[in-house]
């Protein structure tokens, strides 16, 4: 059985509070009722209201007293106010003040009913996206965050001093390390969380259609305006726009970026005036902008207007503790996009993450574990990692192990014939023996386990390997 909610009357008319109680009993909630709101406010914790309703007139403290008393204990609670009276300027402080309805006296039953719903409805809509804001920051955070390396506790603690201020942030790192999470992760921190937050990849477009992109036009500002476009930040507009790969931006651009950093203000294609903005700029590149400056492709003004707070997020290589933390958060989001069950990964498979040199960082973590959930399967993702970290000195190999192009361009330059199957053969031979032989080193030379890996019998791993001469002694 679903739990009832708890309603609290808060009035000094003791036939209108039996009334209220039998009225709202009726109607399915539980009720308390509290002659005064000194009281109300003694037994608040006892109570645990879900919705409040309060008479305006009150001996000692009145109603809007005992409002702003409320709203300071739990905000969250909807107050719906009575009065006998409903002056127009009771009401607009009440509203004020954070009430969710005004009744007055008398009222109707359905109309009481009414207000009931509107209230809890309301409330339940506003915890939900409560939940989902928490939820979003707690999975940015984790998702870029996670790890206890020195330089993690170092970017938490600058993300935390300067989350909540307007300075302009400068988030640096390689491709796929999460510099689009840092970048949310301030915005959800920040006091503009409830306002626009605008992305825009700078690396996207050219050069023309960025700057209408970012700034909008007017009508007939060129061919095919046929009407006035507003531009990026406009539409952020007392929120947050991230201009990720920010390197990418041609100089002439960045001369319009520079004057919005300085004064706020910009103007539209084809536009005779200037529109002002209050939007907090938050920027992020892969690339190194000091070169950039020396080379002339960046402002040195614009790179130290956005240089103001710099973060470096270290590569997924260089905090491996996270690597567990986020293949558990992968794992749970897609077995729940797909509606799948795959448990935590092997002992087998977590320790070949570990070591894996993860070039494309967190993004392509996700990837392989993606990969995992919707196959089913970590064998083919182990695969391409072993086959990926083969060496390159390995490779090249001992000339036993390798193909003598040298002599091959020779033989070809003189005119020689050439065994393509013979040499296909030898490729192929060459190959197994080194795949084998990777796959023999990732198990510790566990034959069986290689074998099943392989997806060959145990039978042919010994014959195969007795063919390559591979032994754990050699």
């Amino acid at each position: 059985m679903a739990e009832r909610f708890r309603v609290m009357v808060i009035d000094d008319d003791p036939g209108l509070r039996e009334y209220m109680e039998a009225l709202v009993t009726r109607q399915g909630y539980d009720v308390y009722t509290v002659a005064g709101g000194e009281e109300a406010l003694r037994i608040l914790d006892e109570a645990n209201p879900d919705l409040i309703t309060l008479d305006v007139a009150l001996p000692g403290m009145d109603g809007l007293d005992i409002l702003r008393e409320l709203k300071k204990k739990v905000a969250h609670v909807p107050v719906i106010m009575l009065s006998g009276h409903g002056q127009a300027r009771t009401i607009v402080e009440a509203m004020r003040l954070g009430a969710s309805d005004f009744l007055r006296k008398p009222f109707e039953a359905e109309e009481l009913e009414i207000a009931f719903q509107k209230a809890l409805e309301k409330r339940a809509l506003k915890m939900e996206v409560e939940q989902l804001r928490s939820r979003a920051r707690t999975e940015s955070e984790m998702l870029l965050l996670a790890g206890d390396t020195p330089k993690m506790r170092e970017i938490r603690d600058i993300l935390e001093q300067v989350s909540d201020t307007d300075i302009t942030v400068l988030i640096r790192g390689a491709s796929g390390t999460g510099k689009e999470l840092v970048a949310r992760s301030l915005f959800q921190m920040s006091s503009r969380r409830d306002k626009p937050f605008v992305k825009v990849n700078c690396a996207a477009l050219p050069s023309e259609l960025l700057e209408s992109e970012l700034f909008g036009f007017e009508k007939g500002a060129f061919t095919g305006a046929q009407k006035r476009k507003l531009g990026k930040f406009e539409y952020a507009n007392g929120g947050t726009i991230f201009l990720d790969e920010i390197s990418e931006m041609h100089p002439s651009l960045q001369a319009k970026l520079l004057q919005v950093l300085q004064d706020g203000e910009f103007s539209r294609l084809g536009g005779a005036g200037d529109v002002k903005v209050d939007t907090r700029i938050l920027a992020a590149t892969n690339r190194d902008l000091e070169q950039a400056v020396k080379s002339g492709e960046f402002r040195e003004d614009l790179y130290y207007r956005l240089n103001v707070v710099s973060v470096h997020i270290p590569p997924l290589r260089e905090r491996t503790d996270a690597i567990p933390l986020l293949c558990d958060h992968f794992l749970n989001r897609y077995n729940e996009q797909y509606g799948k069950d795959v448990k935590l990964l092997s002992p087998e498979a977590m320790a070949t993450f570990m070591e894996y040199h993860w070039q494309g960082n967190v993004r392509e973590l996700e990837n392989m574990v993606k990969r995992i959930v919707v196959l089913g399967s970590e064998q083919t993702v182990l695969d391409e990692i072993h086959l990926r970290e083969t060496p390159q000195d390995e490779d090249e190999g001992s000339s036993e192990d390798s193909l003598d192009l040298t002599a091959l361009g020779a033989d070809l330059d003189q005119g020689n014939t050439i065994d393509l199957k013979a040499i296909s053969k030898r490729a192929a031979q060459i190959a197994e023996k080194k795949v084998i032989e990777k796959v023999l080193h990732q198990t510790r030379w566990n034959r069986k386990e290689a074998a099943e890996r392989l997806r060959i019998s145990y039978k042919a791993l010994l014959y195969k390997m007795k063919e390559n001469g591979l032994s754990e002694s050699a």
